[in-house]
């Protein structure tokens, strides 16, 4: 397949990028940095706490906003913690100069999401947030607001992930029936399609006083974001079982890990991401961090999938959720050429094959 071709740039294209200085870096690439479908972004050496979020707007640069709504910066090196309800801005050691026909996308990384770290990405002469126009030439910086669990991070942490794009690479619903017909996108059963791949939320009441959920505790300790297993589950988390009916009544503004019903795969000629269900049918917001890479579930238990890990957070009035009730979509997106390396296989792969899962900072017991 051609560089040329209208889709989702794979790993090996971003190194291109890299290379022919698109992508600029202030330190070094990492060898994991590059996944499958995406780039991670690395925080830089000073972080600025500010009064409120903010887009820069059209021909202004997020420095000269900067001037006026810092309170007060300080230096990441040695390790900073970020507080939860405050804002944070923080310059990102990479920049960008895109070619005229290369546009990119933004998102929290699967980590971040589950620690319920609101961050975003935004630029100079910027109008929306996590979206980078074709041809972009200039710095990038994130946007950080812990919302539950106060977090340790430094310069090199890596918060978000970016995707690079040529021109319109998304599948139709004919094209996913397809692509389910050849590959098998969902298991079990029979994949419901409209605007994407329907998911809907597990409620099962498991055997043994097994979890079908997490809540997030309130005033905790800090989590190192760096560190893996390095916290304990029970002292953040307070598992959710379910007795009888299989439903659950989200409280508003409390943070709930929760797992699809399906297992779901992306085959290695596409990526996906997850959007919000609409939200005339639950105010709700389902999985921050939205990036699925080629090979998601690829691999797994013969192909059969893995499944989706859902960040919920119900908004102003308390919402039940019934088992089986759709509360997302996996939007398909072409590849531009198969990448040379798949989810799973190696590259800080730590959701493969997953169920239920925190993330990867807490250990059990």
């Amino acid at each position: 397949m051609s560089e040329a071709r209208a889709g989702i740039l794979p790993r090996q294209a971003i190194a291109r990028m890299i290379d022919r200085g698109e992508i600029a870096l202030a330190v070094p690439p990492l060898a994991d940095q590059i996944q499958p479908a995406s780039l991670d972004l690395r925080l830089g050496r000073i972080a600025y706490r500010i009064r409120a979020s903010f887009l820069a707007g059209p021909d202004v640069k997020v420095g000269d906003k900067l001037d006026r709504l810092t309170l007060h910066s300080f230096p990441l090196d040695g390790g900073a913690v970020l507080e939860t309800g405050c804002v944070y801005l923080v310059p990102l050691e990479e920049a960008l100069a895109l070619p005229p026909d290369i546009s990119a996308t933004a998102n929290p990384k699967s980590s971040t999401g589950r620690l319920d770290v609101f961050t975003r990405v935004i630029t100079d002469g910027g109008q929306a947030f996590d979206t980078i126009p074709a041809g972009y030439h200039g710095p990038l910086y994130a946007e950080i607001s812990p919302r539950t669990f106060p977090v340790l991070v430094r310069p090199g942490t890596r918060l978000s992930q970016i995707r690079f794009r040529r021109g319109d690479a998304g599948l139709s619903d004919r094209d996913l029936l397809a692509l389910h017909e050849s590959d098998g996108l969902v298991s079990p059963g029979e994949p419901v399609i409209g605007g994407g791949l329907r998911l809907s939320i597990d409620l099962t009441p498991r055997a043994a006083g097994e979890p079908i959920g997490f809540r997030a505790k309130h005033h905790t300790g800090v989590v190192d974001v760096d560190a893996k297993a390095a916290r304990d589950v029970f002292d953040f988390w307070e598992p959710i079982t379910l007795r009888g009916s299989a439903s659950l009544v989200l409280d508003p503004d409390e943070f709930y890990i929760l797992v699809s019903r399906e297992a779901v795969h992306v085959p290695p000629s596409v990526a996906a991401e997850m959007v919000p269900i609409d939200p005339a049918v639950g105010e709700f917001r389902v999985h921050y961090a939205g990036f699925f890479d080629p090979g998601f579930g690829h691999a797994a238990a013969g192909g059969a999938g893995s499944r989706a890990v859902l960040e919920v957070r119900s908004h102003e009035v308390p919402f039940i959720l019934d088992h089986g009730q759709e509360v997302g979509r996996l939007v398909y997106e072409r590849m531009t050429e198969l990448p040379d390396v798949l989810y799973g296989e190696g590259l800080g792969s730590n959701y493969q094959a997953q169920g239920l899962k925190l993330s990867k900072h807490f250990r059990a017991g």
